[in-house]
């Protein structure tokens, strides 16, 4: 029987969630690095044992650890803690962050300008069939690659190249949160950053292009249909069609039919359209599931009921889905990285709160239970499905 293992990471360490292919009796690991912040952690496709955590606080700085053995053991490769300096940047010979070069500086909102400062890592992306080669987005926005299984890393400067001087940051910082590798072209790869937009290269990060037509931010941009400078959250496909994409942004919900060469939304009648994550179905490519909250102020459920949104036509149709979950006082919220799907028939949904619990629906979401309601605040949930 399959075996599910989903990777929780908090502010208080990571978590790994244990089952059997019923998805009803779950066993809890942890926390590692207890006390750190654990901004996102994942499995290597093209190794189930293959885990990799970026680790990180403001006094050590950033780790990246990796795990050989499905979570049970971890440590950062190369060994050694590296010490971020004043201007951010990693000092020690392990997990080493340096920006290739100046590529101009940031436009703040002021009109000022600053140099790029490295501050940590948001999101890790191993390939889809090397074990040792790991894509690692970074706060100020950066791509990074290691061939090497994080012993080194190097970055891959030319998309700071993509109008980088016009990046904003986004009210938890400028972040790259999201990298989608594409499984029918080994050349191609999404990214995401806020607030700067979508990216795309066709020549493995030789050279990239925003992929931001059709995207308007009117409350966000003097040009509202700028190229660059959109807040998008979070970016999804699904892997048997890559050129269709699906975007959760600042106020939208959006839809690229040509692999991000153009947007048009789908927020339908979704009861407010900001939100933060945005998954696909295993097996359905056009049911998608977002989570709506209140406002980019107010960071809760409407009417603090807590409900997924999920549709299967492919956008502007939705349906709530309620069922096991809070309807009511319900005041948290769930991040960018914080959703997940298995692969298992019927496919299983999970994600993560801040305020800590992990929900998970055996059935594509028609119902829900919590797997534990006591966790740190979730920052990241990754699921593997397990032979």
């Amino acid at each position: 029987m399959s075996r599910v293992r989903i990777l929780v990471g908090t502010k208080k360490g990571a978590f790994v969630l244990s089952s059997d292919g019923t998805r009803k009796e779950w066993k809890i690991e942890g926390p590692h690095f207890g006390g750190w912040e654990v901004y996102h952690t994942k499995g290597s496709p093209a190794d189930p044992n293959r885990i990799y955590a970026s680790q990180s606080s403001n006094w050590f700085g950033q780790i990246i650890q990796r795990s050989d053995d499905g979570g049970k053991t971890w440590e950062p490769p190369g060994g050694g803690i590296p010490v971020v300096s004043s201007g951010g940047m990693p000092k020690a010979e392990s997990n080493r962050f340096l920006y290739e070069g100046e590529v101009g500086q940031h436009l703040w909102y002021d009109g000022t300008q600053r140099p790029w400062e490295f501050k940590r890592i948001w999101h890790l992306e191993p390939s889809l069939d090397n074990p040792d080669v790991v894509y690692a987005g970074a706060e100020d926005a950066a791509l990074f690659r290691t061939a090497d299984g994080g012993l080194t890393w190097k970055e891959l400067p030319s998309l700071r190249r993509a109008k980088g001087h016009l990046w904003q940051p986004g009210a938890g910082g400028m972040g790259l949160h999201t990298i989608l590798l594409d499984p029918k072209n080994s050349k191609r790869i999404f990214v995401a950053i806020s607030a700067a937009g979508v990216f795309r290269t066709d020549d493995a990060g030789e050279s990239w292009r925003p992929m931001n037509r059709g995207l308007a931010s009117a409350y966000e941009l003097p040009d509202p249909s700028s190229d660059v400078g959109h807040c998008v959250h979070r970016i999804a496909m699904h892997a048997s069609r890559p050129n269709v994409l699906f975007m959760q942004k600042h106020w939208d919900v959006n839809r690229s039919d040509d692999a991000g060469e153009s947007w048009h939304e789908i927020s339908g009648n979704l009861p407010t359209d900001f939100g933060f994550p945005i998954e696909v179905h295993a097996h359905e490519p056009d049911t998608v599931y977002v989570v709506p909250i209140k406002s980019d102020s107010e960071h809760y459920p409407p009417e603090a009921r807590l409900r997924v949104y999920r549709s299967r036509t492919g956008g502007n149709e939705w349906e709530a889905l309620s069922s096991g979950l809070p309807q009511r006082d319900c005041y948290v919220n769930i991040l960018r990285d914080a959703m997940a799907v298995d692969s298992l028939e019927p496919s299983g949904v999970y994600f993560g709160t801040t305020g800590g619990q992990v929900y998970a629906s055996s059935n594509a979401g028609d119902a829900w239970f919590a797997i534990t309601r006591d966790l740190p605040p979730v920052l990241s949930v990754e699921v593997q499905t397990l032979a």
